[in-house]
């Protein structure tokens, strides 16, 4: 396949099975983009930045096979419409409660990663109704201990500096920096974050460069970053989350995830992923398929 050619969901769907499709939804006042296959209870996954739903190919398949799979580009990512508005995580969790119950489900189990670890937490707390059990992996949702990340870190602190947050904040001049050229922070967010860097292939790294390289797709995934006040002000509010809840994290990041999640839910339980970084769904995809079995079957 050349480098000029257009990858289009239709044909990544196909990859994966016979039974995956690439389709859309209307909810919530935006057009959502989806790939769903297998039969059974439905089981949505939620993917990251700087990712699309192609995250999640390498479970797809065998998670299919006791599930309804449903892996969304979550609102302004991938094929997703990209609002001009409306990326609070309790805004976006509601796109999911809507979308669980446009495909004729009363309720679903909910994974999300990074970005979509937050709306997979939102929609938790906020439709405890919908969400049958919610995993959440190496990401938990933003607090006010993100008002004390350092600009500049001190000597001797542990990478990485998370700079990308602060870049992502500022309007307009991260879509004039990576237009055409988001390729540049991808490789740079992987290369910090995997073990194995051939866990995400360079046609992997094609995908997602795709999805990110337009103007309005940048614009769109800064929207995450830039309402991050808002989702602080927002957990704040919440009850302790009383949906069963699994936490999928790696070595520093683990007993961190544990106290947060703990103190923020009552039926909790964690579990170390070893041999990866932040990107653990595509560095160890069967041992979070063991996981995921353990906890969702």
């Amino acid at each position: 396949m050349s480098t000029e050619h257009t990858i289009t969901d239709q044909e990544l769907a196909a990859s994966l099975g016979d039974t995956f499709t690439s389709e859309f939804a209307e909810v919530n006042g935006v057009r959502l983009h989806y790939v769903s296959g297998g039969e059974g209870p439905p089981l949505v996954l939620l993917p990251g930045w700087p990712e699309t739903w192609w995250e999640y190919r390498k479970l797809m398949p065998a998670l299919a096979e006791r599930h309804r799979v449903i892996a969304v580009d979550i609102r302004g990512m991938g094929a997703s419409e990209k609002p001009e508005s409306g990326f609070e995580k309790k805004t976006m969790a509601r796109d999911i409660k809507e979308l669980i119950h446009h495909l004729g489900y009363e309720r679903a189990a909910v994974a999300g990663h990074g970005i979509g670890a937050m709306v997979a937490y939102a929609c938790a707390a906020n439709h405890p109704e919908v969400v049958e059990k919610v995993a959440i992996l190496n990401t938990t949702h933003i607090d006010d201990s993100y008002y004390d990340f350092p600009m500049v870190p001190r000597p001797g602190d542990a990478p990485p500096h998370r700079w990308w947050l602060a870049f992502n904040q500022v309007r307009e001049l991260p879509e004039q920096l990576l237009a055409g050229r988001s390729r540049h922070i991808i490789d740079y967010m992987f290369g910090i974050s995997l073990v194995n860097p051939d866990a995400i292939t360079d046609f992997d790294r094609r995908v997602y460069t795709q999805a990110y390289d337009a103007p309005g797709a940048i614009r769109a995934c800064t929207g995450w970053f830039q309402t991050y006040q808002q989702d602080i002000a927002d957990f704040a509010s919440y009850p302790q989350v009383t949906v069963e809840m699994l936490g999928l994290a790696y070595g520093p990041f683990f007993a961190y995830m544990e106290k947060a999640l703990t103190a923020s839910a009552t039926k909790v339980r964690v579990a170390e992923i070893k041999g990866t970084r932040n990107y653990l769904v595509e560095e160890q995809p069967e041992a979070v398929l063991a996981a995921f079995a353990d906890f969702f079957n």
